[in-house]
């Protein structure tokens, strides 16, 4: 069978810090200028370099904003069209006015994702939009990722992409310039994980199969400077892994568990023994029938995005070093796809996961927490990790109760919950805390095994109670993103289809100076 080929894609725009006002750009098609309302007369204000450009060009621009009766909302937009350029710049073909509110991170986020929406097709914007917040550097963070997100694009058609993102965007802050340099490259990998993440989870899975999920953890083992290791099936059987294979054993393309692993620069191999490792594991079934527990057809046609939690931690590993973590981490996705054969996983099976646990299947379509488990189990035993974090969509009790804009999280310590709760909402990817409560432990009784995949009670809580059992005492956190995995409508930075969420929340954490100060274990 001839494999499919996935076409060229678009990329993010390129972006440059520069110290001129937006005006002073030469060769740019595009300017873009914030609005805000004012703070007490309710009257408009124009943010840095609106003066000098209206000087220039001999445009009203607060007249303009008025006539298009915008009120400095986040996310309006309002364009003015210079279809002969101005004399400073002659390539000049649009002056854009943005509404960035009162100028918050998460409004500045915004407004970059509705000007990358605005500027689509163009060669090159120059803006002041960040120039607006009191912290420059978390609104140039939020502005670049708002930017990059909101240019995503995915196609498979014969005829090339639709539309294409604006190719460059020149950040004119004029003497609001950060001085360290560092901070625009971290915000560039931050977007570019959130890109990387939504990609690998949109690809179709008749080319996006476990074999092919671990040829781009190579890929991008090589290009981030990371150790890789890929079992293949003969491999999994041999070192017991019956969790990944159960569920793999029906498809025609077989199961794999990929590992990476992330030492920080200058840290020599023998020093990287002395330090504290994360373990982040990441679910990785690249499409998700049900197996013999058969999914309703609709319930089918978003499953190529089942794979987000390994889509997750390969986009978080392949820039760990962009944002300066300081700790070892290694990244473990055990991929499968859950398709259905003769030699399908039945209900009623027993597996032996590896170290030994049992679990009687009795929902194939529970899959997701079976390879989850032979992962955290190896993780617990053999990389004596001094925190774990698994990313799954895993349950859809999880949508019920925070419904599609905030991810589940799960924790065995306070501290390590409140660091990634905090990271989630300083990247702007929520995460909201739900209860390991032991009093539904025992729905997870089996009359032949050691737990069964399949019992009734609050999904969400089972499943995560499920895997408690695989990490012991090391402190562990759970996401259950399956409430945020799909975006139905274009909302800020979220464009339709499989979101990628999470690699964000997991940089800015890991990406903090000491990430795992005061965590127990």
């Amino acid at each position: 069978m001839t494999r499919a080929v996935l076409p060229a894609q678009v990329t993010p725009p390129e972006f440059a810090l520069n110290a001129r006002p937006p005006g002073a750009i030469v060769g740019v098609e595009v300017i873009a200028l914030p609005v805000q309302p004012g703070a007490d007369t309710g009257d408009l204000v124009l943010g840095p370099g609106a003066a000098e450009l209206e000087e220039q060009t001999g445009l009203d621009l607060l007249a303009i904003a008025e006539a298009h009766r915008l009120s400095g909302e986040v996310g309006e937009t309002a364009t003015v069209a210079l279809p002969e350029g101005s004399e400073a710049n002659p390539e000049l073909r649009l002056v854009l006015l943005v509404g960035v509110g009162v100028g918050r991170p998460v409004d500045v986020r915004r407004a970059g994702a509705a000007l990358a929406k605005a500027v689509k097709g163009r060669a090159a914007v120059a803006t002041s939009v960040p120039a607006v917040a009191e912290d420059l550097e978390h609104a140039l963070e939020a502005f670049v990722v708002g930017m990059t997100l909101g240019s995503f694009a995915f196609h498979w058609r014969s005829t090339g992409p639709t539309d294409a993102p604006v190719g460059k965007v020149v950040l004119a802050l004029g003497s609001e310039v950060p001085g360290d340099a560092g901070t625009l490259a971290r915000s560039v990998a931050l977007g570019g994980a959130g890109w990387r993440s939504r990609m690998l989870a949109t690809v179709p899975s008749n080319l996006k199969n476990p074999a092919w999920l671990a040829e781009q953890a190579e890929e991008i083992a090589t290009a981030a400077g990371l150790e890789c290791r890929i079992w293949d099936e003969t491999e999994l059987a041999r070192d017991g892994f019956g969790g990944i294979l159960g569920v793999g054993q029906a498809s025609a393309t077989p199961p794999r568990l990929i590992r990476l692993d992330y030492t920080p620069a200058g840290v020599s191999a023998r020093a990287a023994k002395k330090l504290p490792t994360v373990v982040l594991v990441g679910k990785g079934i690249t499409f998700d029938s049900g197996g013999l527990s058969l999914k309703p057809a609709q319930s089918m046609t978003s499953m190529k995005r089942d794979m987000t939690g390994g889509a997750v931690v390969l986009a978080t590993m392949a820039a760990l070093a962009d944002v300066d973590c300081p700790v070892r981490v290694v990244g473990l996705v055990p991929a499968a796809e859950n398709a259905v054969s003769g030699s399908s996983l039945r209900p009623g099976d027993v597996i032996t996961h590896w170290g030994g646990r049992t679990t009687e299947v009795n929902n194939t379509d529970a899959e997701g927490r079976l390879v989850l488990a032979d992962a955290l189990a190896y993780a617990v035993a053999e990389l004596k990790p001094s925190v774990v974090v698994d990313v799954a969509t895993l349950t859809g009790g999880v949508k019920v109760a925070l419904g599609q804009q905030v991810g589940g999280l799960f924790a065995t310590d306070d501290t390590l919950a409140e660091r990634l709760t905090d990271a989630g909402e300083h990247a702007g990817e929520p995460l909201w805390r739900l209860p390991l409560y032991a009093g539904y432990a025992d729905k997870l009784s089996s009359k032949i095994a050691d737990a069964d995949n399949a019992p009734g009670g609050p999904p969400a809580i089972v499943a995560a109670l499920f895997l408690q059992a695989f990490v012991g005492d090391v402190p562990w956190a759970h996401l259950d993103i399956a409430s945020v995995g799909d975006v139905e409508k274009e909302w800020h930075e979220w464009t339709p289809g499989p979101s990628g969420f999470g690699p964000r929340a997991l940089l800015t954490w890991l990406g903090s100076p000491d990430p795992l100060a005061d965590i127990r274990g």
